[in-house]
């Protein structure tokens, strides 16, 4: 009788003690989406840990219209918890106290309080509680090559012409990042006229010498990626990446035509963005359609599959 008692005070301990502490082990052990932190270094450059899912709703909102399909919110917030999730990750490199800004140098992000004031009141819980849905739609979804997160690459337009492939925008290639067609219904959605003096240009340039009228040698494409957009450009005699004059000259794209005059440069873009990945215009267009979100990331990044957050 005294044994039977041992061994229920025993098993009563066990179930109190060990069971609850093994599985709330195993718990710990198990990452959910829901664990994972990211850190946000915020405009008044104080560092905040956000969990990654509610960060996202914050970063769709700022970089995709409320107004799109949910299929392509869905899309975008894949896209850039890929590469929160790959920032995350950069164990390799110096660690300068955040993962994430609030700009376009990583992802651009919006507080509640500029969500309110972006769409006003009764906007805000519409658009909030649709990209919400976007979001938790998607939770733990990244996008992987070769068991790795890739860089989720994205823009707004990529307007007339096909998007670009990585290595003929920046220096390294990407077998995920090619030549898709735009996806986009309006190929002429995005066009601008953007017209300089000869003074603006020598300002912009950062050139020191007196401006003097133009001529068509003073401002030539040199060479172009596969699709047709500028690739180096030489302007008042100097060699520059089209990519660096678009930054300089603040232009929409480096999809450009141009004309020379002796007092003026008037420079026309079409597109809006590097045009490497993701077309955001061209996912909701697709969406449009009735492609799924799993399809459209697909589309854009070709030979990537679909993994969940802590299983790469």
């Amino acid at each position: 009788m005294k044994k039977d008692w041992i061994w229920l005070i025993a098993l009563s301990l066990c179930i109190v003690f060990v069971i609850p502490w093994s599985v709330l082990s195993w718990q710990k052990e198990k990452v959910t989406p829901e664990d994972v932190q990211i850190r946000v270094l915020m405009p008044n450059k104080e560092v905040v840990k956000l969990p990654l899912e509610e960060y996202l709703v914050g970063v769709v909102s700022a970089e995709m219209p409320a107004e799109f399909e949910l299929e392509a919110l869905k899309a975008q917030a894949v896209a850039s918890r890929t590469y929160a999730a790959k920032r995350i990750g950069q164990s390799s490199l110096p660690d300068v106290g955040y993962d994430v800004d609030t700009t376009v140098l990583s992802q651009a992000w919006l507080s509640d309080t500029q969500m309110r004031k972006n769409w006003g009141l009764l906007n805000y819980w519409r658009y909030r509680t649709k990209i919400q849905k976007a979001v938790l739609g998607t939770r733990g979804m990244v996008l992987v090559f070769n068991g790795e997160y890739i860089e989720a690459l994205y823009h707004s337009s990529s307007g007339r012409k096909p998007t670009e492939r990585s290595e003929e925008v920046w220096s390294s290639s990407r077998p995920y990042l090619q030549n898709v067609n735009s996806g986009e219904e309006n190929l002429q959605r995005y066009v601008k006229r953007n017209v300089y003096t000869t003074q603006d240009l020598y300002k912009k340039l950062g050139l020191k010498e007196s401006p003097h009228s133009l001529t068509a040698a003073d401002f030539q494409v040199l060479s172009k990626t596969s699709v047709g957009r500028a690739k180096t450009v030489r302007v008042l005699g100097r060699v520059y990446p089209a990519t660096q004059i678009r930054t300089v000259l603040g232009l929409s794209s480096t999809d450009i035509e141009y004309a020379v005059q002796p007092e003026r440069l008037t420079i026309t873009t079409y597109g809006n963005g590097h045009a490497v990945g993701m077309s955001q215009w061209g996912a909701n267009d697709l969406a449009k359609k009735s492609i799924k979100a799993e399809e459209i990331l697909a589309y854009y990044y070709p030979g990537t599959k679909l993994n969940t957050l802590g299983n790469i």
